[in-house]
């Protein structure tokens, strides 16, 4: 007899991704997300850049090509899956200096940068999905937002921030 489904219980950014209130550190992660674009300098074209790991600190970065017609939901997946990988690499000597190295990590949050409002896009949906598979395949809550030099937008619940004047803190 098979056994029953492993529910797990659902972390911040499952489902129906993050709902309000946001927990202060989660606010807090995000703002530095938006302010780390903010601070990279004036761009009038800049392709889309997927992110992994904690904004502001240890992060996996992917650029793919706007041209490449070999970048299929199943690749886009695999790459998302690699970079939760690296990401947890990148954070495991930081976890270990703070002393939390038996700690059980904290998911990797997901962030696409891109230019334009945050209204929701092909690209968004495109790695919305690979990330929701990847997260789900690794067992892991999903946090994954859409980011602009002023704003950030989760494309599940449509729960955002966005600032005039972004100033570092």
């Amino acid at each position: 007899m098979p056994h029953p489904p492993v529910r797990r219980a659902l972390g911040p950014g499952d489902a129906c991704g993050l709902t309000e209130p946001l927990a202060p550190g989660m606010e807090a992660l995000l703002r530095r997300a938006v302010l780390d674009v903010a601070l990279s300098g004036p761009t009038r074209v800049r392709p889309p850049v997927l992110h992994v790991g904690v904004p502001g600190g240890p992060t996996a970065v992917f650029v793919p090509r706007t041209d490449d017609p070999d970048l299929d939901p199943a690749l886009r997946s695999d790459v998302v899956a690699a970079m939760v990988r690296r990401a947890d690499l990148l954070a495991a000597p930081d976890r270990t200096r703070q002393g939390h190295a038996e700690a059980a990590p904290t998911a990797p949050v997901v962030w696409l940068v891109r230019l334009g409002d945050l209204a929701l896009q092909d690209v968004d949906l495109a790695w919305l999905a690979a990330a929701r598979a990847a997260y789900a395949e690794a067992e892991l809550p999903l946090v994954m937002v859409v980011v602009s030099r002023t704003a950030w937008r989760d494309p599940r619940s449509g729960v955002g921030r966005s600032w005039r004047r972004l100033r570092v803190r």
